[in-house]
């Protein structure tokens, strides 16, 4: 799986994994499945009422059409960059600079869709994808985005050990202050912030860190809260 960094404005690096080719396949296949049971409903219901058109039927069938056309816009905005077949494949739509995606990203991206995916039956969009280092197609590109994959990796890092060389030397002495329970806290909520690039969830461990221990630093946050886990280890290790 390709990834890529970014740096925030508060000096923090974030590592994304770029959404596979496949799952973002995957995804669009669940939405065209969700809009074309939303079409079979609308003709069930109508068909049950007794209803059909006679007059300004292209008018009346734009108007239903409505909310398909809007589909990937709407959901992204309200879902936070995620329509519902990302949301079921765990991926979602992130500014590439660390900022949270806006409106009008999601606005350049769903405009670009067309000559992405709707004009060239996606095949512009498969090429740029492959081709790009981020993973990104060309409504990404001009709006500054990456579509990214949130699943878990199991591994060594969903517990509380880490791996530590036999020649590490600690840093902070001052990690033996916290207890199993909140180290365990911190790894999870500082993978999973790094996992999502929530930089502010990055900083609020870094005070509560602070706070809690005294240790006096001019380390990144989170190259310090990368140490301070790994030096609890070492400490926990030798006793």
């Amino acid at each position: 799986m390709d990834n890529f960094q970014i740096e925030t404005a508060q000096n923090i690096t974030i590592q994304h994994n770029v959404a596979p080719l496949s799952t973002r396949i995957g995804a669009f296949l669940i939405d065209m499945l969700i809009i074309g049971a939303y079409y079979t409903l609308i003709l069930l219901v109508l068909n049950a009422l007794g209803y059909m058109p006679t007059e300004n039927i292209y008018v009346f069938y734009t108007l239903l059409s409505l909310p398909v056309f809007f589909y990937s816009l709407l959901f992204e905005t309200l879902m936070n960059g995620q329509t519902p077949g990302k949301f079921f494949n765990k991926i979602r739509v992130v500014k590439i600079d660390g900022s949270k995606p806006t409106f009008g990203s999601f606005l350049i991206r769903w405009v670009l869709r067309i000559i992405d995916i709707t004009l060239a039956s996606g095949s512009i969009a498969l090429l740029t994808i492959l081709l790009n280092g981020k993973g990104q197609r060309l409504g990404d590109i001009a709006a500054g985005t990456a579509v990214i994959s949130e699943r878990k990796t199991v591994s060594i890092n969903s517990t509380l050990a880490v791996d530590i060389p036999e020649e590490y030397i600690p840093t902070f002495p001052q990690v033996t202050m916290l207890s199993d329970k909140d180290i365990q806290t911190i790894k999870e909520l500082y993978l999973k912030a790094k996992r999502k690039g929530n930089h502010n969830t990055i900083i609020k461990l870094h005070k509560k860190i602070i706070e809690i221990t005294g240790i006096n630093s001019e380390l990144k946050p989170i190259d310090l809260i990368d140490i301070v886990i790994k030096d609890y280890n070492y400490f926990t290790q030798q006793m």
